[in-house]
């Protein structure tokens, strides 16, 4: 095994958000499978028709997950199938949650459901860059002190780990059937932090 000190450095940076992802589900329970996937196939299809009409970018919005499955009923019940499917969303406008979410509950109604929304930072590479920077620093400074402590110089630098770690503003909610939302309804996101830890080992001086 090598000689010298092998220690852990952290760094954070927190920046401001510049999207927010919503994942919104729709769903329909039916007698047949064929009823449930084409009913709830028909109301995806409006949602995201209501989407693109706040001018939500094709690329930003798709179908994420699709289920179907048999309904939970009391026994004696006729049986029913449920299917649904997740849809993601992204957008740059940071202030039109309300609105998007008046939208997909206009287009759905009952069968619309919110998953959750979180707010994000698209570009993190310069965040990361000043993470490993602070990172380093702290694990370099823990490095000296512990060779002077062991009566040693600290030599250079013989291996890294690294470890990566976001953590975006969140919120989940469920939403409340048909009812309207204020389409001034504002969800104000607060700092993401990015977070590197860097595991070094240096090799005792000459």
């Amino acid at each position: 095994m090598d000689t010298g000190v092998n220690v852990v450095g952290s760094g954070q940076v927190s920046g401001t958000p510049d999207v927010l992802r919503v994942s919104l589900g729709v769903e329909h329970a039916a007698p047949d499978v064929a009823s449930a996937v084409a009913r709830v196939g028909e109301r995806t299809d409006a949602v995201m028709a209501a989407l693109r009409g706040l001018g939500i970018e094709e690329s930003r919005l798709g179908t994420s997950a699709v289920n179907v499955y048999q309904d939970y009923r009391e026994p004696d019940s006729a049986p029913a199938y449920r299917a649904s499917h997740t849809i993601s969303i992204e957008t740059g406008d940071l202030t039109g949650f309300g609105e998007l979410l008046n939208a997909a509950v206009d287009a759905a109604g009952n069968s619309l459901t919110l998953h959750g929304l979180q707010f994000d930072i698209e570009d993190k590479s310069a965040l990361l860059v000043q993470a490993r920077e602070l990172a380093f620093q702290q694990a370099k400074e823990k490095a000296t002190h512990l060779a002077t402590l062991a009566g040693f110089s600290l030599g250079a630098v013989s291996a890294i780990s690294e470890t990566q770690g976001h953590f975006p503003i969140r919120a989940e909610a469920m939403a409340g059937k048909a009812a309207a939302y204020d389409s001034a309804l504002n969800i104000t996101p607060g700092d993401h932090t990015v977070s590197v830890s860097l595991e070094v080992h240096f090799a005792w001086g000459a």
